[in-house]
């Protein structure tokens, strides 16, 4: 009995220690994830540095699903710029 009843609290030591290590791993990337996100915040400007199309709206310039990367600019907008709008019923709205 004493073999099995160490043999039991030997893997539950493991499960233990393995369930630990996935819940610093998991919140290692949650942390990375968002040190990286504050810091495209500070390069670009922008509250929003990375956006995705979804719409088909923006073709054939852009298509559904692409990425795009987003900075603020102090200068006037030119022709051929897109601009992005913040509207409070809506996160982001993209118009060519």
């Amino acid at each position: 009995m004493g073999w099995i009843g160490d043999t039991v609290d030997s893997v539950k030591s493991i499960q233990l220690r393995h369930a630990l290590t996935q819940v610093v791993n998991l919140g290692l990337i949650v942390t990375s994830a968002l040190v990286i996100w504050k810091g495209l915040m500070c390069i670009t400007g922008s509250e929003s540095p990375v956006v995705v199309v979804l719409s088909g709206s923006m073709e054939p310039g852009f298509k559904r699903g692409d990425i795009l990367f987003l900075h603020t600019s102090k200068d006037p907008i030119r022709t051929g710029e897109i601009v992005v709008f913040n509207i409070d019923l809506r996160p982001l709205l993209l118009f060519p």
